[in-house]
């Protein structure tokens, strides 16, 4: 990788994250850390608003935009096939957000390479188990309230047809035995529960804060989950 494609990959780094320390950046790019000093110097110098906190790292300044100028065939190559497994390992309201960003994706693409993107496209195709039933429309709630720490309400069919109505702190999303599990302190049993997503019946952003203060971390949780599933 030459330095100019180098100097534009640290700087989309950077607007991805909010904070990275210099040894990331040196990581990502196999490159020293003397030379992500020179780096980000480089950047400074030439009107990127680049801001250092201790113990944080380094990020570019709230409210500055650079717009993609381009992206490579392999990129947006990878970006159709994605779509594939997009529509077959997640759910409607997934689909909508992910069909929307790749919209956006192909609009600062050129025309040669709308005209590939098109035909790779009409030619990947991707065969799922029947079984394979995702027609709900929860993952982009549960994503928002786990990153946002808010309560979620629920009404949830458990396998003996039962509905109840709960309302629980989700931690996290785990993808297992072909289904996807949303993983939650239950306020009314007191403890944390995998909810299978495809028995949820509605689900709704209560928008309020987590009550309890602290919650186990996602990969201690998956360690309990039965090795075969």
């Amino acid at each position: 990788m030459n330095r100019i494609d180098r100097l534009f990959g640290i700087l989309v780094l950077l607007q991805s994250k909010k904070y990275l320390m210099a040894e990331d950046i040196a990581e990502k790019f196999g490159i020293s850390v003397r030379t992500v000093y020179r780096d980000l110097k480089a950047l400074s110098e030439q009107g990127i608003p680049i801001c250092f906190e201790a113990h944080q790292g380094y990020s570019v300044v709230q409210g500055y935009f650079l717009p993609p100028v381009s992206f490579s065939t392999d990129e947006a190559n990878a970006l159709v096939l994605m779509e594939s497994v997009v529509y077959a390992f997640s759910d409607k309201s997934v689909q909508k957000h992910y069909g929307s960003a790749l919209d956006k994706v192909k609009t600062v693409l050129r025309s040669g390479q709308k005209e590939k993107l098109e035909l790779l496209n009409d030619n990947i195709r991707m065969h799922v188990p029947a079984s394979l039933n995702h027609d709900f429309e929860f993952l982009s709630t549960i994503q928002n309230a786990i990153s946002s720490r808010h309560i979620l309400f629920m009404e949830y069919t458990n396998t003996k047809a039962e509905t109840t109505r709960r309302q629980i702190e989700p931690i996290g999303l785990v993808f297992y035995a072909f289904s996807w599990h949303l993983i939650a302190w239950c306020h009314f049993r007191k403890d944390y529960r995998d909810f299978k997503v495809a028995r949820v019946v509605h689900l709704r952003d209560t928008e309020t804060p987590f009550t309890k203060p602290d919650h186990i971390d996602l990969n201690t949780y998956i360690k309990c989950l039965p090795e075969n599933y």
